[in-house]
């Protein structure tokens, strides 16, 4: 079996039984399950959630995107070996930390394999909830151009690139297009102010103005569980993106949960501690493939320039990247994932008929 066999990068044609269309992100495939199955299940596995609540099989990918495309590599590799089941157990470890310091709960009910979760219906809070430790990326880009307000967060002078911040900030910024809000432009992912959020809390699916306060406790305190936990391994927590949603409980009660993906080398930027204290930046992250990007192609405008989405598509389309670079990805994200969870990631030679076999056995999900 060759490596590419191993990557699952198709992930929306498992016979998982379903009535709706299935939804494919970048590296996630969503399954909503039919009532029927819903209630059933949360009846047989005792869930914690409204009896009528809509259940989905929710099923990674060894995708890699950066710069909102998807990329390849040479040999029909069509994915980053590992990626997916290190990205989960990542996620899986820290929903459980802030579960087990009384943060809050997510959205993920069960995780039958390695690449699936079961998850409920969440009403999503429509924000990027980013939290910055230190100044570096965007926030970087725009201070060296000489902006001191960020997100409505005065900025002091004499920043360097990298520096560790004052304290810890949150720099939100739009989840999706958001019509009708004074002062937000109706573009996707741009960054807003406290001020935006909370005189328009209703647009933005906040349920009450105390909760834009709670949201800010559960991304501060999140943010610090995850942190702390990775100094122990010789790793900086530098930034991060959440996601909130709302959901029901089986006694009807409402409550803001963390969703998505939490801590993750996809959604934040981790450094090795003893290299930066040599004034090394050694990035155990995406952002270390997006670098690989820049100094592969000649031409990076076309990676940063939004104006030139069309050249940018093309060039993830008709560029196989080297095996080595992919491999490379591969390496950092299943050893901060052993850094992290303290356990060996262990590749499948074949995820789909697992996934397909415990679907039918554990669950009968499937015709």
């Amino acid at each position: 079996m060759s490596l590419a066999d191993k990557v699952l990068a198709v992930n929306n044609d498992l016979p998982i039984r379903t009535d709706k269309p299935v939804h494919s992100g970048k590296v996630r495939s969503v399954y909503w399950l039919t009532e029927a199955d819903s209630r059933r299940l949360i009846e047989e596995k005792g869930y914690d959630v409204a009896a009528d609540a809509p259940l989905a099989i929710m099923v990674i990918s060894d995708r890699i995107s950066a710069f909102e495309c998807i990329w390849h590599g040479e040999g029909g590799m069509r994915g980053v070996p590992g990626k997916g089941a290190a990205l989960n157990a990542i996620s899986n470890h820290w929903f459980k930390s802030f579960r087990e310091n009384g943060l809050a709960d997510s959205h993920i009910l069960d995780i039958p394999h390695p690449f699936i979760w079961i998850v409920q219906k969440a009403r999503p809070v429509m924000i990027e909830a980013i939290c910055r430790q230190y100044i570096t990326g965007s926030m970087w880009r725009a201070y060296s151009k000489g902006e001191r307000n960020f997100c409505g967060i005065e900025l002091p002078e004499g920043l360097t690139k990298d520096q560790k911040l004052p304290e810890l900030l949150i720099t939100p910024s739009t989840k999706g297009i958001l019509e009708g809000i004074p002062g937000v432009p109706a573009v996707d992912d741009v960054n807003i102010t406290r001020a935006n959020i909370s005189d328009n809390y209703e647009a933005f699916n906040f349920k009450s103005v105390d909760d834009i306060t709670y949201y800010e406790k559960l991304l501060k305190e999140g943010f610090n569980v995850i942190s702390d936990a990775l100094a122990d391994v010789g790793q900086m927590f530098v930034d991060t993106k959440f996601e909130f949603g709302y959901v029901t409980d089986s006694e009807g009660q409402e409550k803001l949960i963390y969703m998505d993906e939490v801590g993750t080398p996809d959604s934040s930027r981790i450094w090795d501690t003893a290299e930066f204290d040599q004034g090394n930046v050694v990035e155990n992250s995406k952002e270390g493939f997006r670098q690989q990007l820049l100094n592969h192609f000649s031409e990076p405008d076309i990676l940063l320039n939004k104006n030139r989405m069309d050249e940018r598509l093309a060039l993830a389309e008709h560029n196989a990247l080297p095996t080595s670079v992919l491999m490379s990805i591969s390496e950092t994200y299943l050893n901060i994932a052993e850094k992290i969870t303290g356990e060996k990631i262990v590749l499948s030679d074949n995820p789909k008929a697992e996934i397909v076999e415990i679907l039918r056995n554990d669950y009968n999900l499937i015709d």
